[in-house]
């Protein structure tokens, strides 16, 4: 596999830590190199989370360089924009249909922008807009709606779903194993 960089955003609580671990968890199953970035901006209290993947024959760094991002796998839309000018051009975007305002926002401080969605889908031809927190839902546990997204990009990689089921399997507990897999499953078929 050619080295692939993916850039995990969203707002704290969302579950991109444990993606990126999942994602980490693959790659090192198979042999690749991988750096790994976590950036917390007051992740607690409802604020932007960033991680950084980048897996491949050989990683010097774990930062992705603005521009060039094979992918970037948006926990929440505004988090997607906001972190756009990281894509590269011909990259992909998966982006979760759920809004989480911020504070300025909920303070009446500022607003929130309209059609985010169609703006991020006008500028990247590869945009998947998914419902991960409704299919979660179905799944049993909306909390799996960032283990819906990873099944979306899993899906597009060239990594076996045995694989990656593995990986659920290693870094998910027990007790919600079953209804993450069918969350990834959910993903991975859509």
């Amino acid at each position: 596999m050619r080295s692939i960089d993916v850039l995990l955003v969203g707002v704290g609580g969302q579950g991109t830590i444990l993606a990126s671990r999942i994602m980490a968890h693959v790659g090192q199953s198979l042999g690749y190199d991988i750096k790994v970035s976590e950036i917390h901006g007051m992740a607690q209290r409802g604020g932007s989370v960033v991680t950084q993947v980048r897996m491949g024959e050989k990683v010097f760094s774990p930062l992705i360089e603005e521009g060039t991002a094979d992918v970037i796998l948006a926990f929440e839309k505004l988090e997607g924009l906001r972190w756009l000018s990281y894509l590269k051009p011909g990259g992909s975007m998966i982006v979760n249909n759920q809004a989480i305002y911020p504070v300025p926002v909920l303070a009446g401080l500022a607003v929130y922008p309209e059609d985010i969605t169609g703006y991020l889908s006008a500028r990247v031809k590869d945009t998947v807009v998914v419902d991960a927190l409704g299919i979660a839902r179905d799944c049993g546990n909306p909390k799996a709606a960032n283990v819906v997204l990873v099944g979306v990009l899993a899906r597009r990689l060239p990594i076996a779903e045995e694989k990656w089921q593995e990986a659920l399997a290693a870094r998910v507990p027990a007790k919600l194993l079953e209804v993450n897999k069918a969350a990834f499953s959910a993903g991975y078929n859509l």
